[in-house]
């Protein structure tokens, strides 16, 4: 319904747009996915542009039109992320995160596990530089898949339900299975599947660490997850 109305939100991608304006990707704490455009916002002397840099949160005012963009008539900076920007595996790992909520999260429903858990990334990211590892960025994409309902299945087999003998992950079943109904799955390490136990169990700010090998599993397990049960590809976390 055309309007105004207010929200607070991430912005999670922004493309030029024209001579001077901005086409943003926004997640929002109510409102879910919310595409916006901000005009004017390339110019010297726009009260709009330096707040609507990308990992930015904000709180906004948006007018919704008959188009399928909102327009931002207003932005107040609610968090900058400043020292995130400063440390290059920091800024790589908040393009991740982003990314991450821009492809699995495309509904205009709100998910308020999803955003907070966006926003604690970010800000772990700024405040500590090591926060931006591997494994504490595999974390945030175990507890996204958990706010967005696709978190594999860890506690039994995936398949008939045995808690016992789990040696294998099965993306097609979405969790780990036995010996029994290992067919079509790949190993996962008992270090891997701690990992994951962990990462889902445990705050952001004290995520687990692991060895190379089982992260690369919990990557796998987690990507080949969301590209059997969600239709989504995401990079893998190197």
């Amino acid at each position: 319904m055309p309007g105004t109305f207010k929200t607070e939100a991430v912005v999670l991608r922004s493309i030029r747009y024209g001579e001077a304006d901005r086409v943003l990707h926004l997640y929002s704490a109510d409102r879910g996915r919310v595409g916006a455009v901000a005009k004017g916002a390339r110019r010297v002397r726009s009260r709009l542009g330096g707040r609507l840099e990308p990992m930015a949160r904000v709180n906004l005012v948006l007018h919704s039109g008959r188009g399928e963009l909102c327009t931002v008539t207003s932005a107040d900076t609610v968090h900058a992320h400043p020292a995130l920007r400063d440390r290059r595996a920091s800024l790589e790992r908040g393009v991740q995160a982003c990314e991450a909520v821009l492809r699995l999260l495309d509904s205009a429903e709100p998910n308020p596990a999803a955003y907070n858990l966006l926003c604690n990334q970010l800000a772990l990211l700024d405040s500590h530089a090591g926060a931006a590892t591997r494994a504490q960025s595999l974390a945030f994409r175990a507890k996204l898949l958990l706010a967005a309902g696709f978190a594999p299945e860890l506690s039994s087999c995936a398949t008939c339900g045995a808690r016992e003998h789990l040696f294998g992950f099965s993306p097609a079943a979405g969790g780990v299975v036995c010996a029994s109904c290992e067919a079509g799955s790949f190993p996962l390490d008992a270090e891997a599947h701690a990992f994951l136990v962990g990462a889902l169990s445990r705050p952001l700010s004290d995520a687990p660490e692991a060895p190379g090998r089982a992260l690369a599993q919990a990557d796998r397990a987690l990507a080949e997850t969301l590209e059997h049960h969600a239709n989504v590809r995401l990079p893998r976390v190197a």
